[in-house]
């Protein structure tokens, strides 16, 4: 999962502190109108959605006959062990799910866009799956096997990254919410800078009038890789504790220098989801934060 940064020129074309936390249970998916993203006042109407309907766009993967001969050789090789590790040690985790007062109602509600770090992406992959979230992949060779493992777990892959494809890509995502998909970024991708945000998620949200929504996943007990985002592999049974934010609606009417502050807020929301998250993950379990079922 990457994000189209490169959206920061594009603006005119695809032209808000902590709350009480709460815990609610993995709920069925459900959606959001249009309508009550771009106008909060409106009732909320909500539908279910089908397993079948998550699942029934196909993800944007080619023949990778731009890559070379070994990597074409070991890209089902990678799918095959990343799939398989998600797919092992997922079950294991304890989860527990916070919510700041105003945050978005649960994991599969929909359609939002939402924005982590890219640390968290393994255990995102698992606690988002079978929702059918869209997702911005770069057509690079780690892009190409992420997208192929993340179209696993019910993920489908909008191709582009933050240096190529970006403005196709984001009227792709656009589109998606139009039909009432939630879009999700791995917002410091793909390369960084960590943990500093970009302004492709702020864009889409004005020229879509979907809401921003942020989580950010601590996970107790963990491999964490020397690489520029200090990759998060989780162990077996671990604790983890997801938080999400407070959603923030960006006016369709908002200025270049609105954008800038909603762009501040969101860079705030992740910093403040990710500490609550890193400070309390031990305390899952306790009353204070029940197990998820």
């Amino acid at each position: 999962m990457t994000l189209g940064s490169a959206a920061c020129g594009w603006r005119k074309r695809f032209s808000p502190a902590i709350g009480i936390h709460s815990h609610r249970g993995l709920q069925p998916p459900r959606y959001i109108s249009r309508a009550k993203a771009a106008h909060p006042h409106l009732p909320i109407t909500i539908t279910p959605v089908t397993e079948a309907s998550t699942t029934e766009a196909p993800a944007a993967t080619e023949s990778p006959r731009r890559f070379t001969l070994l990597q074409r050789v070991s890209l089902p090789i990678i799918i095959a062990a990343g799939y398989g590790f998600i797919r092992l040690i997922g079950p294991t985790l304890r989860v527990s799910i916070s919510y700041e007062e105003g945050a978005q109602e649960s994991v599969n509600q929909r359609p939002l866009i939402v924005s982590f770090w890219h640390a968290c992406i393994i255990p995102a992959t698992y606690l988002f799956r079978n929702v059918g979230i869209r997702v911005m992949s770069s057509n690079s060779y780690d892009g190409e096997y992420m997208g192929r493992i993340i179209h696993k777990f019910g993920f489908v892959a909008v191709k582009g990254s933050s240096s190529r494809n970006a403005v196709r890509a984001l009227l792709g995502l656009r589109r998606a919410l139009r039909e009432g998909w939630t879009v999700a970024f791995s917002i410091d991708g793909p390369r960084g800078p960590r943990h500093k945000v970009k302004p492709g998620p702020v864009a889409l949200a004005r020229s879509s009038g979907v809401p921003l929504s942020t989580f950010h996943i601590a996970v107790e007990n963990a491999w964490v890789l020397n690489t520029w985002d200090r990759l998060i592999i989780p162990k077996p049974f671990s604790r983890v504790l997801m938080r999400f934010g407070k959603l923030i609606p960006v006016p369709a009417e908002a200025s270049d220098e609105d954008i800038e502050r909603y762009q501040q807020e969101l860079q705030a929301s992740l910093d403040r989801v990710h500490e609550f998250a890193e400070v309390n993950m031990k305390k899952v379990g306790a009353p204070e934060f029940p197990y998820n079922a």
